[in-house]
């Protein structure tokens, strides 16, 4: 890659942060990667004891009163967007971020996807949770808990989203990036409960997962590159 194209695609979240910057930026993901590991054990716990299950029926059936056939089609196409829509836009984005060398984005990427994949697979059947009985769509062959579009959504789109606000410099722009990544998201979540495939929990506890592994590549990434920077400084001092 030539200089000129360098300048004009720079990787702009390997820009240099001072210490106190990625130290704080460290702590507060693993909080976040901590108290998300604390709340879905929670939710496990109570959904392997069958205590959720009031919660469950009461949300399920407070979305289904406003179903209608213009929403039902709507949420047939959000859920879409999170299934096999995101296996192509996933796809894509690493085709293009090929296309621009943002190598260590698309790094990010697939570690994310990857990762998503094994705790979907490895808590589904943890848990072997039974699909709920569907309202306006076929039932899936999958266990149930967690709900794997909104674990994926999560991070796909949310990764997604952190690694276009990092190489975008305009505020209003970062801004828009991350509300219709959120926006996004909670709408994939709310259209599995919509069309009766997940229960409300598995929803809450795909994005807790989400959030588990994200946070904790995001400490992990921030400790690389304080030890990276730390062993420069050493081996530039005369």
């Amino acid at each position: 890659m030539t200089a000129a194209e360098d300048s004009r695609l720079p990787e702009l979240e390997t820009a240099p942060k001072s210490p106190p910057m990625l130290e704080t930026v460290t702590l507060v993901s693993l909080g976040v990667a901590v108290l998300s590991l604390f709340l879905f054990a929670w939710i496990a716990e109570n959904v392997s004891h069958d205590r959720t299950a009031s919660f469950d029926h009461s949300v399920r059936m407070g979305i289904h009163e406003y179903a209608s056939p213009g929403l039902t089609k709507a949420m047939i196409a959000i859920s879409l967007v999170g299934g096999d829509g995101l296996t192509i836009a996933a796809i894509l984005a690493v085709m293009v971020f090929l296309y621009f060398h943002w190598r260590r984005a698309m790094l990010w990427l697939v570690v994310t996807i990857l990762g998503a994949l094994v705790l979907d697979l490895t808590l589904k059947y943890a848990f072997h949770r039974a699909r709920p009985t569907p309202f306006f769509a076929a039932l899936p062959r999958t266990y149930s808990f967690p709900s794997g579009h909104a674990l994926f959504s999560f991070c796909f789109y949310g990764v997604l989203a952190g690694l276009l606000a990092g190489r975008t410099r305009s505020r209003v722009a970062r801004i828009l990036i991350w509300t219709l990544a959120a926006i996004l998201v909670a709408a994939i979540g709310l259209s599995r409960i919509y069309l009766g495939v997940h229960y409300p929990s598995d929803v809450i506890a795909g994005y807790l997962t989400a959030t588990l592994w994200v946070s904790t590549l995001l400490a992990l990434d921030r400790v690389r590159t304080g030890r990276r920077k730390a062993s420069r400084g050493v081996s530039q001092r005369p």
